[in-house]
């Protein structure tokens, strides 16, 4: 990367930083996705119960080693083969020790803003699990709930529905139907049973100081 938009770029994701310590959430900061690991591994301790939500920026940062080290109780969603198996999971996530994932988008003002279909995700980082790690690309910084709106409808959730083959208007279109609507709310989207955005958390301040830690990489990662 250009050195010149590097510098841009990190002074952006620190302004960010402060704004997300202000709403008691704790942040780090990694150039690239190669320094996630160390980070993430300082965040946890010998024998805690992790498991995760869907997440293409985990992969990009290649977490899966460190999690399936034996120094850990890794509840590993991918290894699951029946649906059965999966809904178990996700009710067994609300008492783990560590919860991580990504988040649709942050504001510059330190909000998280999240969308899911089965919400097991968004269910997991408001409440249940004793620490939440959230591991995001610089991407996903928005200067408000307007933009972080419109970047789910467009980025965020077509390429989602393409990978988890949904049927959806924004996997044959290419954005949210709702876009087209001169007076469109945060809620509308399409009809579609396979509908992904059914759910929505605005993480703002936290009564719980330290409980949501926040990864931002400097570098473009997940949808």
């Amino acid at each position: 990367m250009d050195n010149n938009k590097k510098t841009i770029i990190e002074k952006r994701i620190n302004k960010v930083g402060e704004n997300l310590k202000k709403n008691n959430m704790e942040f780090y900061y990694a150039a690239t996705k190669e320094d996630v690991c160390p980070i993430v591994k300082s965040l946890l301790k010998e024998g805690d119960v992790i498991t995760n939500g869907g997440s293409m920026t985990m992969g990009e940062c290649g977490l899966s080693e460190l999690l399936n080290s034996p120094e850990y109780n890794y509840m590993d969603r991918s290894k699951l083969t029946t649906p059965e198996e999966v809904v178990e999971l996700y009710h067994k996530a609300f008492m783990a020790d560590v919860y991580i994932s990504s988040s649709n988008a942050i504001t510059e003002d330190g909000v998280l803003y999240n969308v899911d279909g089965n919400s097991n995700r968004i269910a997991a980082i408001a409440f249940g699990p004793k620490s939440v790690i959230i591991i995001a690309g610089y991407n996903k910084i928005v200067k408000d709930l307007t933009e972080a709106e419109i970047r789910v409808k467009r980025e965020a959730a077509p390429p989602n529905c393409v990978r988890l083959d949904c049927a959806t208007y924004c996997k044959e279109k290419g954005e949210c139907v709702s876009l087209s609507k001169a007076d469109r709310q945060m809620s509308d989207g399409c009809g579609s049973d396979g509908r992904i955005c059914c759910n929505y958390l605005i993480s703002a301040h936290q009564r719980h100081k330290g409980r949501i830690k926040v990864i931002i990489v400097g570098e473009e990662l997940g949808y």
